[in-house]
């Protein structure tokens, strides 16, 4: 999980989904693009959500939470 030094900060980073969970961004996006396969870009395109270890720590940074 990044730090995150503001609120606004991870309002930008995590999206609150209807199920009530947070979609982030994955990590090391565009790091070295020409090492990785197709398969592995097109994954690393998508976003994910929050795990449930880092679920708290999100909940605390959001100011709409």
């Amino acid at each position: 999980m990044p730090k995150i030094k503001t609120r606004r900060a991870a309002a930008k980073r995590f999206v609150p989904t209807g199920s009530g969970e947070f979609k982030r961004a994955k990590a090391f996006k565009s790091h070295i693009l020409e090492k990785k396969s197709p398969a592995r870009k097109r994954n690393l395109r998508k976003a994910t959500l929050v795990s449930k270890a880092d679920y708290k720590r999100v909940t605390k940074c959001l100011p709409y939470a």
